[in-house]
């Protein structure tokens, strides 16, 4: 498992990765102020929003993800090295853990702890989110981008490629270990498939269809706490579908990843 780790954010001590084959420090986009669909980004963060939490992570520090940015503003980290993307056919994982309560603590109607995206998340996006729902839902969403024949299609499409779990109801005081894994995207073939997993149990999947991201992979972005509020810890990615029984051994070894830390 560990030679198959693409990107690793312990969060113990910067707004930082620790491991990668792309560029480890955070951007941050923002919708562009009076072109709409348009995108503004910057180098950096916004400490007063984003910080580290020293010593109060699933194993040592944790992302704390104190407010949300004006202009949907989100950071993210670069997906070119950082995700094993592939024209022709790929897979990978992405786990991490976070603590918050979705019903009481997040300002937006839509928040993803994480998406990964370069147009937006039902055009070519990966994710997951706690929607606008009362109580809040938790959900898996892989949708292919549109063009070249492929359409768009909404989230509220029975056929969406959507996992739900209905009232989630995570606590302020309990952390939670999300997986989501995914194999045969952009192969062309009606034989892509995507699992949610929650601390351990698998939380359900999306198969037998075809998913076409079609990346421009120097404008794509792993984008991390996205209206999110509260603490985001251990986030990495993977090259191919962890096991049932990887993902159990790092949710019972959170800090099972911490060897492959630069410095």
């Amino acid at each position: 498992m560990l030679d198959d780790l693409v990107f690793y954010a312990s969060f113990d001590r910067e707004v930082k990765g620790d491991f990668g084959g792309g560029a480890l420090s955070p951007g941050t986009r923002f919708n562009h102020e009076t072109e709409k669909g348009q995108f503004v980004f910057e180098s950096g963060y916004d400490p007063r929003v984003f910080r580290i939490a020293a010593g109060e992570g699933i194993h040592g520090g944790a992302l704390e993800a104190a407010d949300i940015l004006p202009r949907n503003g989100r950071i993210y980290f670069p997906a070119k090295g950082n995700l094993p993307y592939a024209k022709g056919g790929w897979g990978g994982s992405v786990s991490f853990w976070m603590k918050t309560d979705p019903n009481t603590m997040l300002k937006t109607r839509f928040c993803d702890p994480i998406q990964i995206t370069q147009k937006g998340a039902t055009n070519g996006g990966l994710w997951v989110d706690f929607p606008d729902t009362s109580p809040r839902d938790f959900r898996l969403g892989a949708f292919q981008s549109e063009g070249n024949g492929r359409s768009q299609i909404s989230e509220s499409d029975p056929d969406a490629p959507l996992v739900v779990v209905k009232e989630v109801g995570f606590k302020t005081a309990d952390w939670h270990h999300i997986v989501f894994t995914w194999r045969n995207f952009d192969t062309g073939r009606d034989d892509a498939e995507a699992a949610l997993y929650i601390d351990g149990a698998r939380a359900g999947s999306i198969g037998n269809r075809a998913i076409t991201m079609d990346w421009d992979i120097e404008k794509t972005g792993i984008y991390v706490a996205v209206g999110y509020i509260g603490l985001l810890d251990e986030l990495a990615v993977f090259r191919r579908p962890l096991t049932t029984d990887e993902i159990a051994q790092l949710g019972k070894q959170p800090g099972l990843l911490a060897e492959r830390k630069t410095r």
